[in-house]
């Protein structure tokens, strides 16, 4: 498509009925983000459902590609068909927490077993593939003073640290996992599921995101995690791996530059931005205007004010 011409001399536009037909005629695929794009909390977008109706019925095959690694595939299907949505199965979902349990499994040798700062859904999705792991839950410190800390025992076994969303996180896991990634002789893997610095909720609050959880873990044992959520490739390669897509037929929708579309961009996909969740057109607006090559990447081909604007394109 001509849109998907160099990010450098990108201009985003609004997604007329029009143009909408014309570029929905051309892809074979959508991909969505979830969160901000499809529902805010348990409350689906207005129009939401509709519209992934119709282009269901028109033949478009919809992936799922989301960054929050606190729930399973199959939840996720489950909340589709409660919300409304066209029914999906599993291999269509692409959660964060998959991902990482996918990635494991391939770089991890056999029998060895993952610490897990992360939520039941995270470890569901290692139990799935066949990858033992340790950590989940509530964690204390193993006694009263820093030698304590420095002694409890380890799971011979581990050779990967994984780091998700943690309503449980504590310094008692953080030590935990430091010192299995600074164990002797160790090759243990860090491993992040995304680093959302920031979850927006109802009302403008927020709470802190993942990324501030791998970030913690990361200035402790002073590497760098490999993230597998977006804008990472890896997540759209899992894709790939389960589908026969063409980047050049494929649509990224998301409501985040510095995920959704920056992957968008950087793996050759038409890029929508949605304005019902995180990313303003005032951001959009400041990156395109910007002489950066960075800031230019975060750039989407299209916006839209939700997903309810293609309705109009989809017929009836």
């Amino acid at each position: 498509m001509a849109a998907m011409a160099g990010v450098g001399s990108q201009r985003c536009r609004r997604l007329e009925a029009e143009t909408a037909r014309a570029v929905l005629a051309a892809a074979d695929t959508l991909l969505f983000d979830c969160d901000g794009v499809l529902w805010r909390g348990e409350a689906a977008v207005d129009g939401a459902a509709a519209a992934l109706g119709r282009l269901a019925a028109a033949g478009k095959r919809l992936c799922y590609v989301t960054n929050n690694s606190s729930r399973t595939r199959v939840a996720y299907t489950e909340k589709l068909r409660r919300l409304g949505f066209p029914p999906a199965e599993t291999r269509h979902i692409f959660g964060s927490a998959y991902c990482a349990a996918r990635y494991l499994r391939q770089a991890l040798p056999p029998g060895a077993a993952a610490y897990v700062l992360g939520s039941p859904a995270l470890a569901a999705e290692l139990e799935a593939v066949g990858i033992r792991h340790l950590g989940p839950g509530p964690a204390a410190l193993p006694g009263p003073a820093p030698a304590d800390w420095a002694q409890a025992p380890l799971d011979p076994a581990v050779r990967a640290v994984l780091v998700g969303f943690d309503e449980h996180f504590s310094y008692a896991k953080l030590c935990q996992a430091l010192r299995y990634l600074l164990r002797d002789g160790s090759d243990c893997l860090l491993v992040g599921t995304n680093r959302d610095h920031r979850l927006p909720l109802e009302g403008g609050a927020a709470i802190p995101g993942t990324g501030c959880l791998v970030k913690a873990v990361e200035t402790a044992a002073q590497r760098e995690a490999f993230i597998v959520g977006k804008p990472n490739r890896y997540m759209f390669d899992c894709v790939v791996s389960e589908f026969n897509i063409d980047p050049a037929r494929t649509i990224m929708v998301g409501d985040r530059l510095d995920t959704d579309i920056l992957m968008g961009n950087s793996c050759g996909l038409t890029t929508l931005l949605t304005l019902t969740g995180v990313t303003t057109l005032e951001e959009v607006k400041g990156h395109q205007e910007s002489d950066c090559p960075t800031r230019q990447s975060l750039v989407p081909h299209y916006y839209v004010n939700s997903i309810a604007d293609l309705l109009p394109a989809l017929g009836d």
